[in-house]
């Protein structure tokens, strides 16, 4: 109640759009990230997936085929569990294991620091497993210069029209798990016309991780992004 006339104070109501504001937060230390590679000549390659793609197979595989010709170094994001980095060192990479706890993805100020720990050489090429999610990592920019969505066929062939922002970012999309399409209902040819409506043009290649199958073709796509 006011104290002179006893009616009620006028009540102002603001609004504040939460998500934009950490967006743009988001965004700027993404820009200060992508100066700092560009500095360096570091490139760096974002994959995104559900969970159970095969993204850290992936990885295993391309830093035993890349090894001796360019220094790989991988920044693993997981809600918890160190096992995803163990595996990368394993293969001969460097790695730093980034734990989100509850949260579902990697943002901007999480790559500053995984990439202060891990400093990355010059000339090298970081990949960043984020964690397993269909959507939220879609929204925030890490600062990297590619991104690449990995599907398996042991999933639905609609899932870019069920996600389509995830698709929509993308500069790539690896269909993985080629080996078990004998067995399994998956429309690769139904699966790449979502992803291209979503993404019109955008590229991609069928790889098996664990067989090998169009794997130098994924290397290429590397060694292309390096220039």
């Amino acid at each position: 109640m006011c104290g002179t006339c006893g009616c009620a104070p006028e009540v102002t109501t603001v609004t504040v759009d939460l998500e934009v504001d950490l967006l743009a937060a988001n965004d700027e230390l993404a820009a200060a990230n992508r100066r700092r590679f560009a500095e360096h000549g570091v490139l760096a390659v974002n994959l995104m997936s559900s969970p159970g793609s095969g993204k850290t197979t992936l990885l295993e595989r391309t830093v035993r085929a890349l090894a001796g010709e360019v220094p790989v170094a991988v920044l693993e994001g997981d809600q918890e569990t160190p096992v995803d980095a163990e595996r990368i060192r394993a293969a001969g990479a460097r790695a730093v294991q980034i734990n989100t706890g509850a949260g579902c993805h990697l943002d901007a100020d999480m790559m500053a620091r995984g990439v202060d720990a891990l400093a990355p050489e010059p000339g090298s090429v970081l990949f960043v497993e984020n964690v397993g999610n269909l959507v939220c990592p879609a929204l925030f920019d890490l600062g990297e210069a590619a991104r690449v969505v990995v599907m398996s066929v042991t999933e639905g062939a609609d899932k870019p029209l069920k996600y389509p922002h995830m698709f929509r970012t993308a500069d790539l999309v690896l269909i993985n798990k080629v080996d078990l399409l004998p067995y399994v209902d998956f429309d690769v040819a139904h699966c790449l016309d979502a992803a291209r409506r979503a993404r019109p043009g955008v590229e991609a290649i069928e790889v098996s991780a664990t067989r090998g199958d169009g794997m130098d073709a994924w290397y290429a796509w590397v060694r292309a992004r390096r220039g």
